[in-house]
């Protein structure tokens, strides 16, 4: 099965890259689309060394180009930086053209109202709404809240300025079940 990733070498795409390569229960051909000014970051000449295959790709250039690339692949998996996620746009439209058989958004997300409580789930609403409008099989990944993004606060005081106001809170009684989902957990199985 081949599968294209963007972010491959991001904390969650590596994550997905690895558990990709690990698998025992299928073999995947993995090929990571990196932007031209990544090329020659030191992670990338890892991720060749392990068997992924590298292919410069601008989101922003022609949809024509991506589709091409992308032509032969059963999967693509974003995890493109959450700033940048209206970039997956013309990735998904070339994914629909190149015959793409699921794409797995960047909607690893905190739960929210689908509009108008968060900006950035506001953005992943809409290039879902795009998928569903161009009827693009998907698959979308719901993690509850970042186990990394919730630090415990420390009797020392040392990562308070990390922490979040509520970390070393319980919200009402504490009897209401929550999610935490760790970023090494996104990729195994």
């Amino acid at each position: 099965m081949k599968v294209a990733i963007i972010g491959a070498t991001g904390q969650t795409g590596l994550v997905i890259v690895q558990a990709l390569l690990e698998s025992t229960a299928s073999t995947f051909e993995v090929v990571a689309l990196i932007s031209p000014s990544s090329l020659q970051k030191p992670g990338i000449l890892e991720l060749q060394e392990q068997g992924v295959k590298v292919v410069s790709t601008d989101l922003s250039g022609s949809e024509s180009v991506l589709t091409e690339i992308l032509v032969g692949t059963d999967v693509v998996i974003s995890t493109i930086y959450g700033g940048s996620v209206m970039d997956e746009v013309p990735l998904i439209n070339a994914s629909k053209a190149a015959g793409v058989k699921r794409y797995l958004p960047c909607f690893f997300a905190t739960v929210a109202s689908p509009k108008g409580a968060l900006l950035l789930r506001d953005m992943k609403e809409d290039v879902l709404n795009h998928i569903k409008k161009i009827h693009q099989p998907f698959t979308v990944i719901d993690v509850g809240w970042w186990y990394q993004v919730n630090l415990p606060k420390l009797p020392s005081g040392r990562i308070d300025y990390a922490a979040m106001e509520t970390a070393d809170g319980i919200a009402g009684d504490g009897n209401v079940p929550f999610a935490l989902t760790d970023v090494r957990d996104t990729g195994p199985k």
